[in-house]
């Protein structure tokens, strides 16, 4: 009974926009995100208090309760009272494994506030800097819950003094990040105030928290704290009842994160680009539940029984069963069939949801993560909302077949519906070979697809063992080739060359997009990268390998009517390189000029296609191709006696040391190693420091292969792919 009065309580508050929040759970792995959803769940009424801390509600999926990490963003919303109000907290629970950053970049768009769960012992790691970073970018706000003190108390043995100075340094770090990271206006107010009560400690596993106001409020210290972990488990069961978790952290989370209302009027600028000054702007600054329908889609999951379903928050207007919406990435309309709000794996079935919530959609099937939903008469107005900006790319690739033959359509399918759900994952068919590819952020990422294979889908695969993927790169420019079309009525002459630094930086960071006004992309261009006007505007296609084709040519006949074909052409050579068909990457291609035949009928993709492709690759064959690595960021803490042992295995494998840092008896080193040379670093570090390391990855960058390894590397590519083992010669393009 509790559930379902519960929902209809929900439902009826989620219309008062000033009493709902939306919240993420973001932190390293392993710091506890999930056992502390459980207690925000047993406050709302959802679990037993009996097995709050344990029963990981959130970790719906059997491999994650099994493996203790969370893999995807879980969805919940609750109910609370603070000060005799009634409150709705749209929750969400994010991954902290790196290999499943991409799952809190989506969850990050569709939140206001970010609760950031640190160890208490472990501290703020590589992954606790990650998702700050990533909120900050899309101003979301940050409170802070240091976790598991009772390793302070019980393991390290640590003083109340010793535990207050250890509390104030974790603070002290994040409020640095936030420094680091804020933009001017919003972090001078959003650095943690511990005082007015921003900052909660605690123990998860044990059901306890305070914030320093409700520390006083309870008329609780550190010391009494310590005093009841001597007393044992009934002391700390006393002491949880006293301060219980979810009260300390459910109020931080209402008097602290904004209201849908007042966040939208600064977030919309940074997330959307559109003129906040038309009828759409305006009514999402105002999260106007009478205004057009705006929905951001952040997730897609596919039901069994229900097929897919779309979860996203709503900007404006308010979305209804029967509604037409149209998809601004699909060019399609809709119908939503059902509208729900998320209860953890369940969904509770809703008439309507209104602006500033998370809703669950069913009927939006050609709906991907990242879509814009708009009301119908508003599709020609709608500007989309900024792009998601992943943090890695995937960088292992595995090769896959079905353990029984009579399986491969089934795994086709499969393989199609979780990239549907898992936009990180990269699914593709090698021509060559007719092997199935997947690709992911890292190996944990393909061992928790082949599991959720098994698991989900009742399919069992043969792996390769995982593959590091490469990009292919050049060194130097080249001269102008002319690339002919297999019937000689097409002629295209390009040259290529690297792209500068700059235009990388501007391209990965979101400045420069393919989609941009031209005018505005070419002043940043200009202002920014130094390039000169023509070119800058004379920018076509950029694609997400961050290659950038330019047309510099003057009054050429028909090109207009086939730049749609010449962009697909330097796609599609992008999408596989010359030297060991691995991807491009930071290449600017130019087109000098054109020969193009007047009949449709002679210059279709068959004939522009490779005439675009192979003058691309002759450029690249003769301008020091190289190909570049995956370079992993490692930051690793161990004690002083272990630093040798750490640093001579990083030099080993190629890796380089950045910094050290003395953190009293511990050492945090940060490093830089191949993806490559990584598989087993987990263990080595493990058994050279006798268990006594914390360490986090993140990736960090792609790098030149040294000269010394290159051909090797190439020909063990070209080898694996059923390729000649030696690369083409640019000849082998401009010969016909």
């Amino acid at each position: 009974m509790v559930k379902y009065k519960m929902v209809e309580d929900v439902l009826k508050i989620m219309n008062n926009i000033e009493q709902v929040r939306n919240i993420g759970i973001i932190a390293h792995v392993d710091h506890g995100k999930t056992t502390t959803s459980d207690h925000l769940l047993m406050a709302a009424g959802i679990l037993s208090p009996k097995v709050a801390g344990e029963a990981l509600a959130l970790d719906y999926l059997d491999v994650e309760q099994r493996r203790g990490i969370t893999v995807k963003s879980a969805n919940i919303s609750l109910y609370h009272e603070y000060e005799g109000k009634p409150y709705v907290i749209n929750l969400i629970d994010t991954p902290g494994h790196v290999d499943f950053s991409g799952k809190v970049t989506r969850a990050l768009r569709v939140l206001d506030g970010a609760l950031v769960v640190v160890d208490a012992v472990e501290g703020v790691m590589t992954q606790t800097e990650t998702v700050l970073r990533q909120a900050l970018e899309e101003r979301v706000r940050p409170l802070l819950y240091i976790n598991k003190v009772d390793r302070l108390i019980k393991e390290l043995r640590l003083t109340p003094q010793q535990i207050q100075e250890r509390i104030v340094q974790i603070i002290k770090e994040i409020n640095g990040l936030i420094e680091t990271f804020g933009e001017p206006g919003f972090k001078e107010k959003w650095k943690l105030n511990v005082a007015k009560g921003m900052v909660a400690i605690g123990s998860a596993k044990d059901g306890w928290g305070f914030t320093v106001p409700y520390a006083a409020k309870v008329g609780i210290k550190f010391s009494d704290v310590v005093e009841a972990y001597k007393k044992g488990p009934e002391g700390v069961k006393e002491l949880a009842k006293i301060v219980p978790l979810h009260v300390s952290l459910l109020d931080m989370i209402v008097r602290f994160v904004p209201n849908p209302k007042i966040a939208q009027r600064y977030r919309i600028p940074r997330i959307w680009r559109g003129n906040v000054s038309t009828e759409i702007g305006k009514a999402m600054l105002e999260c106007n539940p009478e205004g057009p329908t705006v929905i951001f889609v952040n997730n897609i999951n596919i039901d069994r029984h229900a097929g897919l379903v779309a979860t996203g928050r709503i900007f404006s207007g308010t979305v209804k069963t029967g509604d037409e919406v149209w998809l601004i990435q699909a060019r399609t309309k809709n119908r939503v069939l059902q509208v729900s709000l998320y209860m953890g794996p369940h969904r509770e079935i809703a008439e309507r949801i209104p602006a500033g919530n998370i809703v669950a959609l069913l009927g939006v099937d050609q709906a991907r993560a990242g879509e814009t939903l708009v009301s119908l008469g508003f599709k020609d107005a709608m500007v989309p909302f900024e792009k998601l900006r992943y943090i890695s790319e995937p960088v292992v690739t595995m090769a896959i077949e079905p353990k029984n033959s009579r399986d491969l359509p089934k795994l086709i399918d499969i393989l199609r519906k979780m990239s549907i759900e898992d936009p990180n994952l990269v699914v593709k068919i090698n021509e060559e070979t007719g092997e199935y590819l997947i690709s992911g952020m890292g190996h944990l990422h393909l061992e928790i697809v082949l599991t959720l294979m098994k698991e989900n889908y009742g399919i069992e695969v043969i792996p390769s063992p995982p593959i590091i993927v490469y990009r292919e790169s050049i060194r130097a420019g080249s001269r102008v080739f002319e690339g002919k079309s297999p019937n000689k009525h097409n002629k295209f002459y390009i040259s290529v060359e690297p792209l500068d630094e700059t235009a990388v930086k501007l391209i990965q960071e979101g400045v420069i997009t393919d989609d941009q006004d031209p005018r505005v992309r070419a002043k940043i261009l200009r202002e920014q990268a130094g390039w000169e006007t023509d070119e800058a505007r004379g920018i076509i296609a950029i694609d997400e390998r961050i290659n950038v084709f330019v047309d510099k040519t003057r009054g050429v006949q028909h090109l207009r009517e086939v730049k749609d074909t010449i962009i697909g052409g330097f796609r599609y050579a992008m999408a596989e390189g010359p030297l060991a068909h691995e991807p491009v990457r930071g290449l600017k291609v130019i087109l000098h000029d054109a020969i193009i035949h007047e009949d449709p009928a002679h210059r279709g993709p068959a004939q522009i296609y490779p005439a675009v492709r192979n003058a691309i690759f002759a450029g690249m064959l003769i301008s020091k191709p190289t190909l570049l690595e995956p370079i992993q960021k490692l930051d690793i803490k161990t004690p002083m006696e272990y630093m040798g042992n750490v640093a001579r295995i990083i030099t080993q494998r190629r890796g380089r040391i950045i910094t050290v840092l003395q953190q009293g008896p511990i050492v945090r080193i940060f490093a830089e190693i191949p993806v490559a040379e990584s598989m087993d670093l987990a263990s080595v570090l493990r058994s050279a420091t006798a268990g006594k390391v914390f360490w986090g990855t993140e990736f960090s960058k792609w790098s030149p292969v040294p000269d010394s390894l290159l051909p090797e590397i190439i020909r063990k590519i070209r080898e694996r792919k059923g390729l000649k083992p030696e690369p083409p010669r640019p000849e082998d393009f401009i010969g016909y």
